[in-house]
């Protein structure tokens, strides 16, 4: 959807490299520079990034073990300049169902080891969705335990978890 002067325009498709049978897109998220992220709930429930190269989309290509490992991993959120992805996923050394992490940035442009978020955000229950606010000053995300509830806490949990 784009914004018009009245509200929003229909939704449009992202063309045929997206629209996929194959695919099941849950949530995708875009950084300033077009990077689209999203995750693929048909295919082993898997995280694919697309970026764009000399102004033309780049065929989505399969994050690798740093963020597709666990049970399943979904709900991606990539910052506006790309330097970390939150996600949520099932594993065996998380707190509960689902938690929330972090994977920064690294210097040669690969992606670091998944961070569990930790016990300020994850619980015995169900955490997904996180997101930044626009802004940077808030992260929001749901909580299954509290009948489906979005909760926000201060960013800075995230640079907090960034390696020093």
């Amino acid at each position: 959807m784009e914004r018009t002067e009245t509200g929003w325009s229909e939704v449009k498709s992202l063309g045929p490299m997206f629209d996929r049978e194959d695919w099941g897109i849950m949530r995708l998220s875009a950084s300033t520079k077009g990077t689209y992220v999203f995750d693929d709930y048909k295919s082993n429930d898997v995280i694919r990034m697309s970026t764009i190269k000399d102004g033309k989309r780049q065929k989505p290509k399969l994050l690798g073990k740093e963020i597709n490992t666990g049970k399943w991993t979904a709900h991606p959120f990539i910052a506006p300049d790309e330097s970390y992805l939150i996600w949520d996923s099932e594993k065996d050394n998380g707190y509960g169902d689902s938690d929330l992490y972090i994977s920064f940035r690294q210097q040669d442009g690969s992606w670091g080891a998944a961070i569990n978020m930790g016990d300020k955000i994850n619980t015995s229950s169900w955490e997904s969705g996180g997101y930044v606010t626009p802004d940077g000053k808030y992260f929001f995300f749901n909580k299954a335990d509290s009948d489906g509830d979005i909760f926000w806490v201060d960013a800075q949990v995230i640079e907090n978890l960034r390696p020093k």
